[in-house]
């Protein structure tokens, strides 16, 4: 089952993280950006939440299983379909760029969502991966912190050494990183690769 009951409850908590947080979530959306092809082309989010990534990137469509996030983000003119990021309702060969930030900490399986987004990408199409890296100093702090927190609790964090794993087992290739939210740097720095950041991109090519 997927885990939406936290954004059922408190998605005005999850929205009100990003404008208390604004300089983390613009090194994030930047961090992205950097990653995104040109022209973009036809893109998806999938686990688009409220809206927050796809806005600012100039995605229109999304998948989100939580009605209230769902609302939220057609209220911003995305068409949302409530699906999972294991079986997305789309046909193959169907999206240039398909974008899951924050999204596979929260799925029941990831090597599951990514063959799901291989599928549904044309050939030479782009995954991009944005997620909060276990092994960083962030990703130890929200993993020391899980019990107590109401979007975290049932999350499942991963390095990025796993989530290169799960990627290459789904068939994408030619990787490339971006990291942000580095210790000892101004927040908006952001760096090629992998290993210094707490937040991390990764983008393949079907």
């Amino acid at each position: 089952m997927p885990k939406i009951e936290p954004f059922e409850k408190y998605s005005d908590r999850y929205d009100e993280w990003f404008e208390n947080h604004s300089d983390i979530y613009h090194a994030e959306v930047e961090a992205i950006r950097q990653l995104m092809p040109f022209p973009q082309g036809k893109g998806l989010e999938v686990g688009v939440g409220s809206g927050k990534f796809a806005v600012p990137l100039g995605i229109k469509i999304g998948v989100e299983p939580s009605e209230n996030m769902a609302v939220k983000a057609e209220r911003q003119g995305i068409q949302v379909f409530r699906h999972i990021a294991e079986k997305l309702p789309f046909s193959d060969c169907e999206f240039d760029v398909v974008l899951m930030v924050t999204t596979i900490c929260f799925v029941d399986d990831i090597f599951k969502s990514f063959t799901e987004a291989f599928r549904v990408l044309k050939t030479n199409g782009c995954i991009i991966v944005g997620f909060i890296d276990k092994d960083s100093k962030l990703g130890k702090e929200y993993n020391s912190r899980r019990n107590t927190s109401v979007f975290y609790k049932d999350a499942t964090f991963f390095s990025t050494q796993e989530v290169v794993y799960y990627l290459m087992e789904a068939g994408f290739r030619d990787l490339l990183f971006k990291q942000t939210l580095i210790p000892d740097e101004p927040q908006e720095i952001i760096f090629d690769g992998f290993g210094k950041g707490s937040f991390i991109a990764i983008k393949g090519l079907k």
